[in-house]
């Protein structure tokens, strides 16, 4: 078999794939990662049911990711998918296109629907992997499309773990519709992503952590906005280090631009122009929560996250 894995994370904004090669202590190192905005969650928090032109866009960002899975020879994939399939009425339909795509790298492969429990501790393992353990325990936020997963642990493994029903997808389509929002959509906002996140709060014990880790696109986005990058580069965000009162600059200033300012920042991806605002409205409670309960005055963003901890978990 091929000491070379594949994994896929299908999220509600974004389809993600990591290719690595196993090292002989199963350790592993990257061949390839690639991110395209396929938007698969469109207006499933309306309808209930995915978008067919969403489906599409999928299934053409998969075919180009089995052609790059193909010729790395992959001989094992996994592919997740989270909060807008756990979400749709017709996720059979998207089940059926994944398997008839996977099925040309690894015949029987397919893509399964993961428990928000499972995606928070899956985060977790790729998140904390190169940090010391000495600088745990950890809070390690997965903040997505259509879900924010909190997760409480050390380098033993997750102590606990919520999958909480909001992400910058979500709180875009439901409260910021204006462009730019108006102050009173942005209240709005606050106060939606308060009460989503006051249950992973209470079922979260992050009174006992040390160190706060963001993982996913609106973290990492937010990091090359405040690294004043002219373009994203994965390799400066990855452990960027920001204090809490450059968070909340950078995020203030993200909510009050309108989609022509944002667009004309160069770490932006275009797919993200129009959700950034309220992935910086999840990400400012966040930190206004993380400091009062657990005293942390600092976010490290990671480019490693679940889909490291995916390869991870097949090897």
């Amino acid at each position: 078999m091929s000491d070379r894995v594949a994994a896929v994370d299908c999220g509600t904004n974004s389809l993600r794939l990591l290719i690595a090669e196993v090292s002989a202590d199963g350790g592993l190192s990257d061949v390839h990662r690639e991110m395209r905005i396929v938007r698969l969650g469109q207006g499933v928090d309306a309808t209930g049911a995915l978008a067919p032109e969403a489906i599409e866009r999928t299934r053409v960002a998969l075919a180009d990711y089995v052609g790059s899975m193909r010729a790395a020879g992959v001989g094992r994939v996994r592919m997740v998918a989270t909060s807008a399939t756990r979400d749709a009425a017709n996720r059979d339909d998207f089940f059926a296109m994944a398997r008839a795509e996977l099925d040309a790298v690894v015949p029987g492969a397919e893509a399964e629907v993961i428990t928000g429990d499972e995606e928070a501790r899956l985060s977790f393992a790729g998140a904390i992997g190169e940090l010391s353990s000495a600088a745990g325990p950890f809070v390690v936020v997965d903040l997505g499309g259509g879900s924010t997963e909190l997760v409480f642990g050390d380098s033993a493994g997750v102590r606990a773990a919520f999958s909480a029903d909001i992400g910058c997808v979500r709180i875009t389509e439901r409260c910021l519709t204006g462009n730019p929002p108006t102050a009173d959509q942005v209240v709005a906002a606050r106060a939606f992503a308060t009460e989503r996140l006051r249950e992973a709060f209470a079922r979260v014990p992050v009174d006992g952590a040390h160190t706060w880790v963001g993982v996913a696109g609106t973290m990492t986005t937010l990091a090359a906005v405040a690294l004043d990058l002219p373009e994203y580069d994965a390799e400066q965000v990855h452990l960027t280090r920001l204090g809490y009162d450059r968070v909340h600059e950078v995020c203030g200033r993200l909510v009050a631009m309108d989609h022509d300012q944002r667009a004309a920042l160069g770490p932006i991806h275009p797919g993200r122009v129009d959700v950034i605002g309220g992935g910086a409205v999840i990400t400012e409670v966040l930190a206004e929560e993380l400091s009062r309960r657990a005293g942390i005055s600092e976010l490290i963003v990671s480019e490693h996250d679940i889909l490291d901890g995916i390869a991870q978990s097949i090897v």
